[in-house]
């Protein structure tokens, strides 16, 4: 039982671990992005701004992923899907009406055979036969 206890304990530490080398890379690419739009716009950005900028675009990151994780979990799935990253965004209209475009593209790319064809319903069905009889 105690190997059960150890066992535990290091896949803790190594899921720490991982969470650490994420957040440091995150922050890494953040300061890096900020760096590069400064530079671009002629601006500089301090030190304490720039670690400042970068936490907090990290813990927005972390209370988004929250939010798309219960949004996912609310519909009753186990997977995160492209709507409940746009309903993450609906306070900004700009943002949703952005990821709504993206989405739309994506789903042009997307080959026909791969997307889920629409149910049709008896009645749609039948309708559709009684419209497509030509007598001529």
């Amino acid at each position: 039982m105690a190997s059960d206890v150890e066992r535990g304990e290091e896949e803790e530490e190594e899921e720490e671990s991982a969470s650490e080398l994420l957040r440091d890379r995150f922050r890494l690419c953040t300061i890096s992005i900020a760096e590069t739009e400064a530079k671009r716009n002629g601006m500089e950005i301090s030190q304490p701004i720039m670690a400042c900028i970068s936490d907090l675009a990290f813990k927005y990151a972390k209370q988004l992923a929250r939010d798309v994780e219960l949004f996912a979990q609310h519909a009753g799935r186990k997977s995160i899907n492209m709507e409940d990253v746009i309903l993450s965004a609906h306070r900004n209209d700009h943002l949703s009406a952005s990821l709504r475009s993206f989405s739309n593209n994506l789903k042009a790319k997307e080959p026909q055979s791969d997307r889920k064809r629409k149910k049709i319903t008896k009645k749609e069905d039948k309708a559709a036969k009684e419209v497509l009889h030509i007598d001529s």
